[in-house]
């Protein structure tokens, strides 16, 4: 018996309200290990890259406690973790010296809260979006709680970074302090606001006339064919390969930290320009998510995912050959601003389609590995494949323009992007 999956603005808002404190926070950290603790540029980004794992590696494991002890109770431990990785980043700046090592178990407990709440949430949007297609199968609907759930995040991700600048006056430990009394504030709402999950450990019931029975399996019986819950997903090779394939979406959207930063700095030294490309993401993202994912429900969700990789994918081989030619620097930066667009909307079009579909895959089952395997997989592929990307930039940065060499880290994010789009659509059910 599952329970309810909660009504959707109380899902719409844990996702805002999360975002909120989460990125009042965290695009601090870089600044207070250089600063705070002196610590050099290789270091830091080997302090991001561990918490980026523990949250995006973690997702499998949060994602099978969903299916074991239930969305609500995943989603409240999330938020609890994430108190704890601020309270520790916090108390490592309170001492007379900085505790670097507090202040790194302090970043990696903010990746695990992460890998907790995000399976669990989506598990229960999940739920509600099959509740609202039950009751209005309208098919330009199905899309719509997914987008919401990514326009609510972009709006959070925006919101935060202007609150923790505020509080920086006061010292990051402030701000560190107060995302901690913000998710603490989270939690007592979503403890209210979320429904709770049957008792699962209660063995018997009472049938009509009085008699004591053993609970009935059936009410708990997964749909025929279906995988067994826990690590259902893993054993699901269709959903794996579908996982890995959308993985190039993340690889690809992560490319806004990495090569697409340092490819405005080379044209133009202004950091203003790294600046202005992410308001123009959250401005396509708040703007048209919602269009593009009705969209995606009238043509289906073959077509909207060979649609989206191929978008995506267009938009890298337009760097690839303004940088393999010799243009001047405004055409190149045309070049990058139409990379931006056309991965945004590639990304707009494919994640909330890639999350509708889970629910299919795991045929009535529990979802909440399938959403982790999902996430998992990304992490696993930017992990690995930021580091070819990085390594491919440094050496097209190093030889002479304009040259071929220069073209080899954006069709090296290509290429995954068009392998998605010629297999990801025939691993989709015709009935999801």
């Amino acid at each position: 018996m599952r329970a309810s999956p909660g009504r959707p603005p109380a899902l719409l808002g844990a996702q805002l309200l999360f975002n909120v404190g989460f990125y009042a926070v965290v695009p601090f950290i870089a600044v207070v290990l250089t600063e705070d603790f002196g610590v050099g540029g290789a270091a830091v980004g080997l302090v991001l890259g561990v918490r980026t794992f523990a949250q995006q590696g973690m997702f499998l494991v949060g994602g099978a406690l969903t299916d074991r002890i239930g969305a609500r109770t995943t989603i409240l431990w999330g938020c609890a973790v994430r108190i704890a990785g601020f309270l520790a980043l916090a108390a490592s700046l309170w001492t007379e010296e900085p505790r670097l090592g507090l202040f790194i178990g302090g970043t990696v407990l903010t990746g695990l809260g992460g890998a907790l709440f995000s399976p669990g949430l989506n598990t229960l949007v999940a739920e509600a979006e099959l509740a609202r297609s039950r009751a209005d199968p309208a098919p330009g609907r199905r899309a719509a709680l997914f987008a919401w759930l990514s326009v609510t995040g972009e709006v959070g991700a925006v919101v935060g970074p202007l609150i923790g600048a505020a509080l920086l006056d006061w010292g990051f430990a402030a701000v560190a302090g107060s995302g901690a009394g913000f998710f603490a504030a989270i939690s007592a709402f979503l403890w209210c606001a979320l429904p709770r999950e049957p008792d699962r450990r209660q063995s018997a019931r009472r049938d009509p006339n009085g008699r004591r029975r053993h609970r009935n399996r059936d009410a708990t019986r997964r749909a025929p064919g279906s995988p067994r819950p826990g690590w259902a997903s893993l054993r699901d090779r269709r959903f794996a390969a579908f996982a890995a394939l959308h993985a190039a979406d993340l690889l690809a959207y992560n490319q806004l930290y990495l090569t697409l930063p340092l490819e405005l700095r080379s044209i133009d030294s202004a950091p203003q320009l790294v600046g202005l490309m992410f308001a123009w993401v959250s401005i396509l993202t708040i703007v048209l998510q919602l269009p593009i994912a009705r969209w995606c429900a009238r043509v289906g969700s073959a077509t909207a995912l060979r649609t989206g990789y191929l978008t995506g994918a267009a938009g890298f081989l337009v760097l690839a050959t303004g940088s393999a030619a010799r243009i001047s620097p405004q055409a190149h930066l045309l070049a990058v601003v139409l990379a931006v667009s056309c991965l945004t909307l590639g990304h707009l079009t494919v994640n909330p389609t890639a999350l509708g579909l889970v629910p299919g895959f795991a045929r009535g089952g529990p979802t909440g590995s399938y959403f982790g395997l999902l996430a998992s997989c990304g992490g696993v592929a930017v992990l690995v494949g930021n580091l070819a990307a990085g390594g491919l930039f440094a050496f097209a940065s190093a030889t002479p323009a304009p040259s071929a060499a220069a073209a080899l880290p954006w069709v090296f994010i290509a290429a995954p992007l068009l392998l998605s789009a010629t297999l990801a659509p025939r691993l989709v059910r015709p009935r999801v």
